[in-house]
């Protein structure tokens, strides 16, 4: 019999999973990750363990007691058998259980891989099989060994049930509570094989923590990991009168019983709603569930809210975040508004057709500036400072032969509400496109994101978006505009009285604008490349590893 390890603090479960203390074995990190702040994540490895175990999923036959003479049930198997021990502080669904000629019982666990090349069980998985021998033991069966089935060579690993497993198992379970226990996450595994195929790098980001915790103290550049970048999309319903349904795993949108577009559910990231469109109470259920998030916009393509199932798992983010020192926070917005100074003035360098020379030093002096405020107030001058600049130059950097009207531009400066001109028009647009996205992906993240660390929160304002998008706006939204403009896709005929955008100017803006977020270049910290809707998820990522106290400072996303 093994002592609970379980330590007596209000709020843990009474039982951890046999299939948890696996991933603790393999990685603690990825253990604190799933069943600790409860996230997940699928990848194309755990949609076939899945299927693999579809033959021993379905429950089936009885397992009689263990006070009976198990000789004479021998041969006879249980399949996906439930059992817990609060004693062991362990449950487990055991694939198979199987009755041995002298009555002893045979825990057999399915995995989808293959034995180590020495033909032996990985440790991972032969902890896990203890365990499921352990907790048979204990209801009083007697077990001398499990086996694992793995799939890839269809054979069986046994792994005998001795006095060093079981001292292992204690020791195992002891480590396994502490760490359940505490508030911090485990550090991330460094130059680990493990990591490019756990389906949760993308929400570890091992490479890139390690990298940014390091890089003042060495040049060492991080391995090639590729950020995942997820294959669904946004789906945009501006036809006004539409309703949209579901049917048959699919997302359908009607008008006046016509048929209008079809999506696979699996290929939907956000549904983006512009004006008066019905959503019946099956999607919307079926949405919810699917942690899909659903935004509304007004008609003109102010983002108006969002509704995204439960509130992520990730309650030691939120907390971090709502008790992070005002010092913390306006050193990350410093880095945010240099990163947003940087950009600005890279986009001036490249794109502009007349000369910049003063406007470019005086923004590489404002970005240096912003790194170091006295405090709030200074932080907003640089900002509001280097903004003037900036688009006091906008204009220098789009086409005078698109047959659209840029002069009033130079006129109205950067306005909004209403936009008073097309280019202004535009900017708003993309920018409401953008902060629409990192709302969505923060609140994916765990964090609240009405909090924020540069704008003061007010009622109904994404502030924490706004935060992340300063500089995200040069690269995504500004150049989707000078884009949209220089290449002749927006015509002056795409807007209506007061410069409002029409259908078909909508289009063209998201169709420029969605193309603009799947580009792909190669990220400036971490060198792999990857297109801006993952770096959105990426940057989010490392600001949430900076308030958890993981990074001891924020890198903004700057390119040159």
């Amino acid at each position: 019999m093994v002592s609970p390890a379980r330590p007596p603090q209000p709020g843990l479960p009474e039982t951890v999973p046999a299939r948890m203390v696996n991933k603790f074995v393999y990685c603690p990190r990825l253990f604190y990750l799933e069943w600790v702040q409860g996230r997940f994540a699928t990848s194309d490895d755990v949609e076939e363990g899945r299927w693999i175990h579809r033959v021993v999923d379905e429950p089936g036959g009885d397992l009689p007691d263990p006070e009976t003479d198990l000789e004479c049930f021998a041969g006879r198997t249980s399949r996906s058998f439930w059992i817990t021990s609060t004693d062991l502080g362990v449950s487990a669904k055991i694939d198979i259980v199987e009755i041995s000629d002298d009555g002893t019982v045979i825990p057999v666990d399915y995995k989808k891989g293959a034995p180590d090349r020495h033909g032996k069980a990985w440790p991972a998985d032969e902890i896990q099989s203890v365990l499921q021998a352990l907790l048979l033991q204990e209801a009083g069966y007697r077990v001398r060994k499990a086996e694992i089935w793995y799939a890839e060579t269809r054979r069986r690993v046994e792994i005998p049930i001795d006095e060093t497993r079981l001292q292992d198992v204690h020791q195992l379970m002891q480590r396994l509570w502490q760490t359940a226990a505490s508030d911090t996450m485990p550090a991330p595994l460094q130059d680990s094989p493990k990591c490019p195929r756990c389906s949760l790098v993308g929400l570890c980001l091992p490479d890139e923590i390690n990298t940014l915790r390091i890089r003042q103290q060495t040049a060492q550049r991080p391995r090639g990991v590729m950020a995942a970048d997820p294959d669904s999309r946004p789906v945009y319903v501006m036809e006004q009168g539409t309703v949209v349904g579901i049917r048959r795993g699919r997302l359908e949108t009607y008008k006046q019983d016509e048929k209008l577009a079809s999506y696979r559910l699996i290929d939907v990231q956000q549904l983006c709603l512009y004006g008066n469109i019905t959503v019946t109470p099956q999607a919307m259920r079926e949405l919810l569930a699917r942690e899909i998030p659903v935004c509304w916009f007004s008609y003109g393509g102010w983002f108006s809210g969002m509704a995204q199932g439960l509130p992520s798992k990730h309650v030691e983010l939120r907390r971090s975040q709502y008790t992070a020192t005002p010092e913390t926070l306006l050193a990350a917005a410093g880095s945010m508004i240099e990163g947003k100074i940087k950009n600005c003035r890279t986009l001036l360098r490249r794109n502009s057709r007349t000369p910049t020379g003063q406007a470019i030093d005086q923004l590489a002096d404002l970005a240096t500036a912003a790194t170091t405020p006295a405090g709030y107030p200074s932080l907003l001058g640089f900002e509001g400072t280097a903004a003037r600049i900036y688009f006091s130059r906008f204009s220098g950097m789009l086409s005078e032969n698109t047959g659209l009207d840029t002069t009033a531009f130079d006129t109205n400066g950067r306005a909004r509400r209403p936009p008073p001109d097309p280019v202004n028009a535009l900017l708003s647009f993309t920018y409401a496109l953008l902060v629409k996205d990192l709302t969505s992906t923060l609140a994916t993240i765990g964090f609240d994101p009405y909090y924020g660390v540069f704008h003061r929160p007010r009622y109904g304002r994404p502030a924490l978006a706004l935060d992340l998008a300063e500089e995200f706006r040069p690269l995504i939204a500004d150049s989707t505009v000078i884009q949209l403009i220089n290449n002749g896709e927006i015509r002056p005929t795409h807007f209506t009285g007061g410069c409002q955008l029409d259908r078909d100017g909508r289009r063209a803006v998201i169709t420029a604008y969605e193309r603009r977020m799947a580009h792909e270049i190669k990220h400036p910290v971490f060198g792999y490349r990857v297109n801006y809707r993952r770096a959105l998820d990426v940057q989010g990522r490392i600001l949430a590893a900076h308030l958890t106290g993981e990074l001891p400072a924020y890198t903004p996303f700057t390119t040159r």
